[in-house]
């Protein structure tokens, strides 16, 4: 629900929990007051147009603080007159906080609590499933690593004595593999004799 409300001569589109600046009002910080200038209220797909106001429309704000907008500078030129005036403004605010919009008894208020507690009930539900499914998670994390671990079983020998435990270097063997026989070189075979000639007989 919105409303449009008219205050200082100017218009303001406000809900519950809008927070805006108008010009001076009769009241002081921490007090609550009545906008009663509402000239539109939207509820949903109803919308109520005054004329110029809603009756039985009300919006109710909070007084926050008083403070001072920015500085307006007015500055009047005549040429050929020497007249020349520079004034600066600073326009005194108060700035609201809208509490409720109330229009023939409904309030929007009350709405928005329901609505956020609706919220915050399902959130709390969301984070209980997911607090939940989280320990079923670990559980079932748990179960598999123990199914997966090898059970450690002590296997006996011929004699019943134990087998040595891991990580004990086992007995070397009495004998070990003999190397191959190195390989002798082949005869070279001997160089034939030379032929007798002619000249030595």
């Amino acid at each position: 629900m919105y409303a449009v409300i008219e205050t200082g001569g100017k218009q303001y589109r406000v809900e519950v929990g809008t927070q805006l600046e108008v010009e001076l009002i009769d009241a002081k910080a921490g007090d609550t007051v009545t906008l009663e200038r509402v000239l539109l209220v939207a509820d949903g797909d109803a919308t109520t147009i005054g004329r110029p106001l809603v009756a039985a429309a009300t919006v109710s704000a909070e007084v926050l603080r008083q403070e001072r907008g920015e500085k307006v500078i007015s500055f009047k030129y005549r040429p050929k007159a020497r007249r020349r005036v520079k004034k600066g403004h600073r326009q005194e605010l108060h700035v609201l906080r809208i509490a409720d919009i109330v229009l023939n008894g409904k309030s929007a208020a009350e709405a928005v609590q329901k609505a956020e507690t609706a919220a915050k009930t399902e959130r709390q539900r969301l984070e209980e499933a997911a607090r939940r499914q989280a320990a079923e998670d670990a559980a079932l994390a748990a179960k598999l690593a123990a199914a997966k671990a090898p059970k450690p079983e002590a296997k006996t020998g011929a004699a019943g004595t134990s087998k040595p435990a891991a990580g004990k270097t086992a007995s070397k063997p009495a004998a070990k593999a003999a190397k191959p026989a190195a390989r002798k070189p082949a005869a070279k075979p001997a160089a034939p004799k030379p032929r007798a000639t002619k000249k030595d007989e």
